[in-house]
């Protein structure tokens, strides 16, 4: 069994920083209809990314996840053929017209905005002929491994990244407030927006707290157990986070999943191995601080009430503060131009630009009214770290064999890859005889494995010569790079994309009843589902104008277990007086909150 590690590509340059960093794969917005609309790419840069990640037998998947309106399915079908000629080996999509759509043989993928949460739904989309599905972030191992037990179809999960909090493709706030739809790839983020909770008599639990807004996921340490329970592919999020955060997470999950290799019955996806020049620090780039969501099938804190912003990596706490200056405790050091960040006593986050560093004095642009002795500090941007990150560029290597033989007319150099892929370059020469045989050889060597920016390393590099002979560097350098340029092409040329093509059936859907969260907007995903055995349908949110008594999100994330208010855990107390149905407000708007506890999920109603 491979496992895979899937990386995120906001364009060509993050993607092979990906890869060079040791994604098995990577995922990479379309020209048009991804569900993030700012990280589209053109086609051309597609094709680049597929040449370069097929060098180290990666792949490349594009996200064409949003749904679509019936004025858009031509141009999304066209797309679709656009991106497989340009060597993508599988398409991420939500919306299930396009499955009625005259497809080339390209993989298909259920994107997480499918709610899939079941055994039935994951079921029925294997029958349906796509090859893989992403499963929905709230379910725990164990959901995850029933799952495996009634399918075959290739299972993908989120291991790291910001979170939702609504089950993907099943939020509509966005939409209802301000017109820009979740679904459509133009999300407002209002979730990372401030609330206040008040009950039905207006008594205010709480005011102006991110009260929707989630630590971002980490599930390093469930990796084994998701694996044992039958996921094939790690996801990372971030289709439009920096090249420093690709980096870096991409190199952590690299070295978790290469760790767990030798003690699974589970293989690398992809070739080549990774020599990386720094130490991976899931803190040091992006975070809002981690939370393994519900992978361990408990509840625990995962709000972010205090901000929405990446805090850091905790780094000591404030033991003097002077003039101009301030000193902390700890042992990271600090350096110029670092950004450091902490609460005040409003839990407002606040920012601090160092200027310079003596000793364990901080001189700040500035020292902040704000802070005071025993404040804990954060660093949200570490320059050395940064510096390092923007250093490493191409770690992985893969590796090969040199063999370097004379021939009646010259040399002949052949190169032989991890793979097996070979390639051999012959060049007519002077042979000119050694006066020192050991030295000669071994200065060939020498040039043999210069390999240089190359994606090769030499192993072995072998010399066989009849007699001893000089050759000059630069003409063993010429028939190396010429040899490695070769090879690199045979590479090209021996990859083989799987080819999929996609089968109509009429596979019964679980149900022949769906209202408006099976997002169904054109006319082609209506066609998909009445295919499918459904006759009764509401048309998608988007399409609708009324929201009035619709539940605009709903989430596994509970306010109630949050603030120690949980109708089902008997720790957990009840304010007094509260009077229920509880409310979100949010510049001037209030949302509705309901409580499922049979199947603990809270429902936000606009």
């Amino acid at each position: 069994m491979h496992i895979e590690l899937l990386a995120p590509a906001k364009d060509f340059e993050h993607g092979k920083a990906a890869i060079n960093h040791g994604a098995d794969a990577v995922y990479i917005g379309a020209p048009q209809f991804s569900a993030r609309k700012n990280a589209g790419n053109p086609i051309v840069e597609i094709e680049s990314l597929c040449n370069y990640a097929h060098l180290y037998k990666s792949k490349v998947y594009i996200a064409l996840n949003t749904v679509l309106k019936n004025e858009e399915l031509d141009n999304a079908e066209k797309i679709i053929s656009q991106v497989y000629d340009a060597g993508a080996d599988a398409l991420i999509i939500q919306d299930m017209g396009i499955l009625e759509m005259n497809l080339p043989p390209i993989e298909i993928h259920a994107s997480t905005q499918t709610h899939n949460i079941s055994p039935e739904k994951v079921l029925f989309f294997e029958k349906c002929g796509i090859k893989r599905v992403i499963l929905a972030r709230e379910l725990n191992v164990s959901e995850i491994k029933a799952i495996r037990q009634e399918t075959t179809v290739e299972l993908e999960s989120f291991v790291h990244g910001a979170i939702c909090v609504s089950y993907s493709g099943q939020c509509y706030m966005s939409h209802a407030v301000t017109g820009r739809s979740g679904n459509r790839g133009e999300c407002a983020q209002l979730c990372r927006t401030a609330f206040s909770l008040c009950d039905n008599a207006g008594n205010y639990l709480l005011k102006n707290k991110h009260l929707l807004s989630l630590k971002d996921l980490n599930l390093t340490n469930s990796m084994e157990a998701m694996i044992d329970a039958g996921i094939g592919s790690f996801k990372i999020e971030g289709r439009l986070k920096d090249v420093a955060y690709v980096k870096n997470i991409t190199t952590h999950y690299r070295r978790q999943l290469d760790s767990l290799l030798g003690k699974k019955n589970v293989q690398k996806a992809s070739s080549g191995k990774c020599h990386f020049g720094f130490t991976p620090d899931t803190e040091a780039t992006f975070s809002r601080h981690y939370t393994p969501y519900f992978i361990e099938g408990k509840r625990s804190k995962m709000a972010s009430f205090d901000t929405p912003k990446a805090i850091g990596k905790e780094i000591g706490c404030v033991t003097k503060i002077a003039a101009n200056y301030f000193e902390i405790d700890g042992n990271l050091t600090i350096a110029n131009n670092d950004g450091l960040c902490f609460f005040n006593q409003k839990k407002d986050l606040c920012g601090i630009k160092v200027n310079t560093v003596t000793d364990r004095k901080i001189y700040p642009q500035s020292i902040p009214s704000q802070l005071v002795v025993g404040t804990i500090i954060y660093r949200n941007n570490d320059i050395a770290f940064n510096k390092q990150l923007e250093s490493s560029i191409n770690p992985r290597k893969i590796t090969l064999s040199f063999h370097l033989i004379d021939t009646e007319n010259g040399i002949k150099l052949t190169a032989i890859d991890e793979d097996g892929i070979t390639a051999s370059i012959e060049e007519c020469i002077a042979k000119e005889p050694a006066q020192n045989s050991q030295a000669a050889q071994q200065s060939i060597v020498t040039q043999l494995k210069k390999t240089g920016n190359s994606i090769f390393e030499a192993d072995v590099c072998t010399v066989e010569f009849e007699s001893p002979l000089f050759i000059r560097n630069s003409v063993i350098n010429d028939i190396r790079r010429k040899t490695i340029e070769l090879l690199e092409h045979h590479r090209c040329e021996q990859y083989k994309r799987k080819e999929s093509p996609f089968i109509v059936t009429a596979i019964q859907y679980p149900s022949t009843i769906v209202d408006f969260t099976a997002n169904i907007i054109n006319s082609k995903a209506e066609q998909f589902y009445k295919r499918h055995g459904v006759q009764t349908f509401e048309k998608g949110f988007e399409l609708q104008s009324n929201f009035t008594g619709k539940t605009i999100m709903t989430t596994k994330y509970c306010l109630r277990f949050e603030l120690g208010m949980c109708l089902i855990d008997k720790s957990h107390k009840q304010p007094l007086g509260l009077e229920l149905p509880l409310f979100l407000e949010n510049n001037s708007r209030k949302f509705r909150l309901d409580f499922d506890c049979k199947n603990c999920e809270m429902k936000i109603g606009f």
